[in-house]
């Protein structure tokens, strides 16, 4: 794999000190108080991801593995030849290798992450096991704004490859505004490779957000490590607990960090007071039926071309083309 000059400005989800001040003040003035997910992954925060992942309760990578086990041929041939694939938040690009095991003549293969160690990893991992496929490796956050590389030739299309869960972590409008910053980036002739967890038991999905060896709960409370260290607030971390539920009927996981007892927290020059069992509002996980995501597609003027399930029916993988591709496509072959 040839790699070009990869863009390691620095983090460019962290704000300046005064500004994430600020975002944290906020959220902490706010009625519940809420802060937003992505505070949890600094450099710790992104380890302990990766442990949840190998957790026997987290269904999610598992599942989706075995779907791209069983279908990533399938879905190489619907994107076809000539792909320029752009992956959001690349991760350890572990379902990646099993999609370009099968693309045909990829044009390039573009990384975007906010954490620089782990694109580290991702493009030294790719580069022996795919030496003809160029990586343009993108330092940054996929939710704002991007400038894709120049591809080394012409693609047939754009490809954006979001897999594991990610698009549950966003409200409705957000997911909605999400996805058509992606069309906008797919181009029109493009696509959206996208990965949705499924509506399930209750019982099943608590369980991946709680697990016995309580590294979901690290991992949560390791937002409060990170402020005390960039922002100077003064958490005592061993004085929170973590929460996940169920919320069945917004279809989602909601996550918070719980006050166990009555305190106080400066901030800057703010002074947060807590009650006991007071909870700050951390992460949603939303879930989907198939019309669920169909219905989120539309609103962002796409529509679903394809979707495959893993094995077990947990876990969704849809392909999202721009609304009224496949019309046009059937009039053009009429």
């Amino acid at each position: 794999m040839s790699m070009q000059a990869c863009d390691l400005r620095g983090d460019e989800r962290r704000p300046p000190t005064d500004e994430l001040i600020e975002i944290v003040q906020r959220g902490l003035r706010a009625k519940p108080k809420q802060l937003p997910s992505w505070l949890f992954y600094d450099e710790r925060g992104s380890q302990l991801f990766e442990a949840i992942c190998e957790q026997p309760e987290y269904y999610l990578t598992r599942c989706e593995i075995a779907l791209m086990s069983a279908h990533a041929a399938d879905i190489a041939n619907v994107l076809g030849e000539d792909v320029r694939l752009v992956e959001y938040g690349s991760g350890n690009a572990v379902k990646t290798r099993m999609l370009l095991e099968h693309l045909r003549t990829p044009v390039a293969y573009v990384p975007v992450e906010i954490s620089a160690e782990p694109l580290r990893r991702c493009v030294e991992g790719l580069t022996e096991s795919f030496p003809a496929v160029p990586v343009q490796p993108l330092h940054g956050d996929f939710t704002r704004a991007l400038r894709l590389p120049i591809p080394p030739r012409a693609p047939r299309r754009t490809v954006l490859y979001f897999p594991g869960s990610t698009i549950g972590n966003f409200e409705a409008r957000e997911a909605a505004d999400l996805l058509r910053k992606m069309r906008g980036e797919m181009g029109d002739g493009g696509g959206i490779l996208i990965g949705a967890d499924l509506k399930k038991d209750t019982a099943t999905i608590e369980a991946a957000y709680n697990d016995r060896a309580g590294v979901t709960a690290e991992f949560t409370l390791n937002m409060l490590v990170r402020l005390n260290r960039e922002v100077g607030s003064d958490f005592e971390v061993s004085a929170y607990r973590h929460r996940a539920h169920y919320n069945a009927m917004a279809g989602r996981i909601e996550t918070f960090i719980v006050s166990t007892r009555e305190q106080k927290v400066r901030v800057g020059r703010q002074q947060v007071n807590f009650k006991q069992d007071e909870a700050i509002q951390v992460e949603y996980s939303c879930k989907y039926s198939p019309a669920d995501f169909a219905h989120l597609a539309d609103k962002a003027g796409l529509e679903v071309a394809q979707t495959w399930n893993d094995p077990l029916g947990m876990f969704g993988v849809h392909y999202l083309v721009r609304a009224g591709t496949r019309t046009r496509e059937a009039v053009g072959q009429g």
